[in-house]
């Protein structure tokens, strides 16, 4: 089974516009998101999902020069641009990770990974059906036989553009799993849509001063130092339609 790992990502932000290729201590924010997705085991490839649009060439290039596989398609169905690379990469099994998480977890990566080949299923998340996990270490993975079926069928392009939402609205059509964390962490948010959100991530890497670190490592630092927690605390997540 080929297991693709896609990151979607683009220069055109609605509300921190090029945030991709802003800087996290040294490194841009899709690198930082790249290297430490790429560490999980159980992907055999990595590969950035942009758009056609002449702002996401500057992506291709970076992509060029960090010699990274880059894949380019629909700028509004997301899904489609989806399926298109799961075919052009002739992927079995999808990881789907967004280029906005720069604290994304590999183990964790790894555990939705191997949760999703362990019970039979379409789809598994770590942040369904219900999320414990803090928000920025997302990972869905699913079959190409579920993304090519919500290719097919979804004909909203609303849902489309958020690309897994067909599958996750439909229990009788896929079988569905998640994994859980112990602990209730879903209060913590991690991933990178405002300003707040990137002096948090920003203020994070220069704490931990490395460059690979646990998601159990942000949480130790946050205990010690719950002021960082109130940086982007009032951040208001984009509504699913």
């Amino acid at each position: 089974m080929n297991t693709i790992c896609i990151i979607q990502a683009r220069m055109g932000s609605t509300r921190l516009p090029g945030k991709v290729m802003m800087d996290i201590i040294g490194k841009t924010m899709l690198q930082r998101t790249y290297e430490r997705v790429s560490k999980a085991r159980s992907i055999d490839s990595t590969i950035v999902a942009t758009s056609t649009l002449a702002a996401d060439d500057q992506l291709e290039r970076y992509c060029n020069e960090n010699a990274w596989p880059c894949f380019r398609g629909s700028a509004e169905d997301v899904l489609e641009r989806y399926y298109s690379a799961a075919i052009a990469f002739k992927a079995d099994v999808i990881v789907r990770i967004t280029s906005d998480c720069p604290l994304i977890d590999p183990s964790v990566t790894d555990k939705v990974i191997q949760h999703f080949q362990k019970i039979d299923c379409d789809y598994a998340s770590n942040g369904f059906p219900l999320r414990t996990f803090p928000r920025g270490l997302d990972t869905e993975v699913f079959s190409f036989r579920a993304l090519e079926r919500s290719w097919h069928e979804d004909t909203d392009l609303s849902t489309r553009e958020h690309v897994t939402q067909y599958i996750q609205r439909n229990p009788r059509k896929f079988r569905l799993t998640g994994i859980m964390n112990p602990i209730d962490y879903s209060h913590l948010r991690w991933t990178v849509d405002e300003p707040r959100d990137l002096e948090f991530v920003r203020r994070v890497y220069s704490m931990m001063a490395r460059d690979y670190f646990s998601w159990e490592d942000v949480v130790s630092l946050l205990k010690k130092s719950p002021e960082l927690i109130d940086i982007n605390k009032d951040v208001t997540q984009k509504a699913l339609p």
